[in-house]
């Protein structure tokens, strides 16, 4: 899943990328992650996996992981081809969601492109390409529908789709920002529209703002806004984020406590980035590994067995399931969880919860 971050110049967006690629170093053996520089790898923080390896001593530990991507190329223009243009817009279109990262601090050393600090301007400035751009995709598609409906009735539900989001985004507001039917969906698929991704903001704050956020009138604009949107807000200051994350981890832990923070930042992102996917973990756990597999939330038992091999999800017989939560009340014994009937036998037809402990059978 990747995630693209996007901002204005001088927001802080490099930095945080900076920050999330350091961070991702522990990730480096996962192969797609040195395709391209702009492309950096993060484990999911997880006190389960950490947990069940002190339980287990695997040979190997694997965190969930969550790819983000830096798009640069955004200015005034950019779905007219100003700037980066074309490819900036390309970058957008190949992400599952966007991270904005939005400037909530004053610095009169670091110069704003507009000369003043102003969030909701900012995160305008960048919708409005956007819906440009996905104005100019739905205007192509109606004109096509129309033709083909003159042979073919069914295509008159794809223009009411169509010219329904077209009002939205005539309106200044982003497609994401009404709901659709599951058939509306379906038609939307097709057209990856920039403006349907959902989106986090990052409000980047000074130093001294930390833990003060609540009081800062840009965050809780910010906030406001993204209400709106059903967005969610994670105000971090940057600055913090890039020194934390060269750290080591008792290092790290000691500044945390200093500051007077519980989580960095970068690990509230991470987090808060694999809800916007609606992604949930299951655990698998044993002396060779103790690993969690990422994958969408309703997904049933047999498809998750197919992210570990395809030969599990063709052959699947069945899922021994166990929580998290129940096997920690059994004093993390297997065997125990087992005498108090906490392990489960699940078939074809379960939904996997986020923390499953999971054994699969299968026959091929």
């Amino acid at each position: 899943m990747k995630i693209g971050i996007v901002g204005l110049p001088n927001v802080g967006k490099s930095t945080l990328f900076n920050s999330i690629t350091q961070a991702g170093a522990e990730c480096a053996n996962y192969p797609f992650c040195t395709i391209e520089p702009n492309v950096g790898v993060v484990a999911v923080p997880d006190e389960r996996v950490e947990k069940l390896a002190e339980i287990y001593n695997p040979q190997k530990v694997t965190n969930a992981i969550v790819e983000f991507v830096d798009i640069a190329g955004l200015v005034r223009g950019a779905s007219k081809g100003e700037g980066l243009g074309n490819k900036f817009l390309s970058h957008i279109r190949e992400v599952d969601s966007i991270l904005e990262v939005v400037r909530c601090f004053d610095n009169s050393n670091i110069v704003h492109v507009d000369g003043s600090v102003d969030p909701i301007r900012d995160i305008e400035t960048i919708n409005l390409e956007l819906i440009f751009a996905d104005l100019e995709t739905i205007e192509k598609r109606l004109e096509r529908a129309k033709k083909l409906l003159k042979g073919d009735k069914k295509y008159q539900f794809e223009i009411d789709t169509l010219e329904k989001v077209k009002e939205v985004l005539n309106s200044g507001k982003c497609a994401r920002t009404i709901s659709y039917t599951d058939e509306e969906k379906e038609v939307l698929k097709e057209s990856f529209l920039l403006t349907l991704k959902p989106v986090l903001y990052v409000a980047n704050i000074s130093e001294n703002e930390l833990g003060k956020e609540n009081s800062n009138e840009n965050v809780l604009k910010v906030q406001e806004y993204a209400r709106n949107e059903k967005a969610e807000v994670i105000p971090l200051c940057v600055k913090i984020e890039e020194e934390l994350s060269i750290l080591e981890k008792d290092e790290k832990k000691e500044m945390l406590n200093v500051l007077g923070l519980k989580e960095s930042g970068l690990d509230k992102l991470i987090k808060a980035s694999y809800r916007l996917l609606g992604l949930i973990s299951f655990l698998t756990a044993g002396e060779p590994e103790v690993r969690a597999w990422t994958i969408k939330n309703g997904t049933k038992a047999p498809e998750a067995a197919g992210k570990i091999h395809s030969d599990i999800e063709r052959g699947f017989i069945k899922a021994e399931v166990i929580s998290f939560d129940d096997l920690m009340k059994s004093g993390g014994s297997m065997v125990q969880a087992k005498e108090k009937g906490l392990v489960r036998s699940e078939g074809k037809d379960y939904v996997m919860k986020d923390g499953d402990i999971v054994l699969f059978r299968f026959n091929v």
